[in-house]
């Protein structure tokens, strides 16, 4: 089952257009995702318990448990990032066997990631948990919730993996459709998990992370049977499951500093999360229903960001350079001009968005505390937009190196010290003494994230405007 390496009538197509195509399904995919990751935290807010204030602290669990499974995201790049590039650019110079070649050696590199990163994670989380500063039935809860994803990773990471390979393919219309099938799915087997059905009374809490791990096997167990069928010109065979050492060191060479930036990323959340975290389970419980309304925005960027590096790795594997520059730029325009108009809507109704998950009137601190910072984060949309669909660019180029700098100077330059001085009323610097704070809480918090999107975002669009990306082999 062969194709043409790029289809001529996809060269012929305005870059907006080819743009769209790939970034519409790929934006459905994404809201899907978060309709998953939205139904859990509704069941979370609605949760029964004897005082209502635990409700609280419930949220805060679910907030630290989302930072962790966000993890698991970017853990996911050492393999995604390399698949997508690889498979990109044999696509683009027409070699469809390395193509297929290609994506058998990412689904053996999926299986193994995950089953080491399973095994790490159900021996260190209470560990971890503890060091994020989440303490007592919150941090109990919070253990409860992530052993049973922890247990299904490798199905989550083996599904990703199917899925960006076939986005190198060009073809994100299979990904929508297993997402699509992994949503409709997760909210009854939460639902009914969590609350039980009939006379059986339910799992509770943990439930809900259960019924979104089965959901995720389905997917990928979907993904790996499409694939092993045949699906735009990628095909498993079991000779290509066989480790071919050098195509994985290519693969690797593209995915690990990806990876390096995407983790090295994820802890520094993990800081930030516990500096939050500090602020006590209102704070933390407001923080994390503003991430979740936030991605909206994010995962906007997300879809462009695919739509950026496969028509970059494409476009650089047919020997076309500048035309992969205006796909980037044409993926950042669209990109961005999408993510401004979601944060319009964070302007206007942040306190309705969060009134969605706090129904309950001791919940209304939250919304005090948390409108704010959503309001806030529509300023860095722009910002935001440019460092994901540019990180996206350079990475389906093979330029992943130079970004892990960037990544560090916006956390640990900008970010985390920023962070320590507007939400406390002092910071502790040890030997140099102590210096007053700003005590502003979560939105001094949400100042420091903002200000980092904007230096990281101007940092990316200047290495990308470089051009430099356009020599990179991979």
């Amino acid at each position: 089952m062969n194709a043409p390496a790029v289809p001529p009538d996809r060269l012929s197509k305005p870059l907006w257009r080819q743009v769209l195509a790939l970034a519409l399904p790929a934006l459905a995919q994404q809201y899907l995702h978060l309709v998953v990751q939205l139904s859990d935290q509704y069941l979370a807010g609605r949760f029964e318990l004897p005082d209502p204030q635990q409700r609280t602290g419930y949220l805060s669990a679910l907030n630290t448990a989302g930072y962790l499974y966000w993890f698991v995201s970017s853990y996911t790049v050492l393999v995604s990032v390399g698949s997508t590039a690889l498979v990109a650019r044999f696509v683009g110079a027409g070699n469809w066997p390395l193509a297929k070649h290609a994506t058998g050696q990412a689904v053996v590199l999926a299986a193994v990631f995950g089953v080491l990163g399973a095994a790490a994670a159900l021996v260190g989380l209470p560990d971890l948990i503890d060091a994020l500063q989440l303490h007592g039935a919150a941090a109990r809860v919070c253990v409860e919730f992530l052993t049973p994803l922890a247990a299904l990773l490798v199905f989550q990471i083996t599904e990703s993996a199917c899925a960006a390979c076939l986005a190198g393919a060009g073809d994100t219309r299979t990904g929508l459709k297993v997402l699509g099938l992994v949503a409709v799915l997760n909210v009854p087997l939460a639902w009914g998990l969590c609350f039980g059905i009939g006379p059986w009374a339910g799992l509770g809490f943990v439930g809900i992370a259960l019924g979104t791990g089965l959901s995720h096997v389905i997917g990928c167990v979907t993904l790996l049977v499409i694939l092993a069928r045949g699906r735009s010109g990628l095909k498993l065979h079991l000779a290509n499951l066989v480790p071919d050492f050098p195509l994985i060191r290519r693969l690797l060479w593209v995915s690990v500093p990806a990876a390096v930036d995407s983790l090295s990323a994820a802890f520094c959340q993990l800081w930030f999360l516990s500096i939050v975290n500090r602020l006590g389970d209102t704070a933390a419980a407001a923080h994390g229903i503003a991430l979740r309304w936030e991605a909206l925005g994010f995962l906007s960027g997300a879809a462009f960001g695919t739509a950026a590096m496969t028509l970059v790795g494409q476009n650089l594997g047919a020997r076309e350079p500048a035309r992969a520059a205006r796909c980037g730029w044409a993926a950042f325009a669209i990109g961005g001009a999408v993510m401004s108009g979601m944060g319009l809507l964070f302007l206007l109704f942040a306190r309705p968005m969060f009134r969605v998950f706090c129904p309950d009137p001791h919940l209304s601190g939250i919304v005090e505390t948390g409108a704010p910072a959503l309001r806030l984060i529509a300023c860095a949309m722009p910002a935001l937009a440019s460092q994901i669909v540019f990180t996206a660019a350079l990475r389906g180029a093979g330029d992943a190196r130079v970004p892990v700098l960037f990544s560090w100077c916006g956390f640990l330059g900008v970010r985390i010290p920023l962070a320590y001085l507007l939400t406390a009323p002092r910071v502790d610097l040890g030997a140099l003494g102590v210096v007053p704070g700003a005590d502003m809480g979560l939105f001094g918090a949400w100042i420091a994230m903002c200000t980092d999107l904007w230096v990281r975002g101007a940092f990316f669009a200047v290495r990308f405007a470089s051009g430099k990306w356009k020599t990179v082999e991979v």
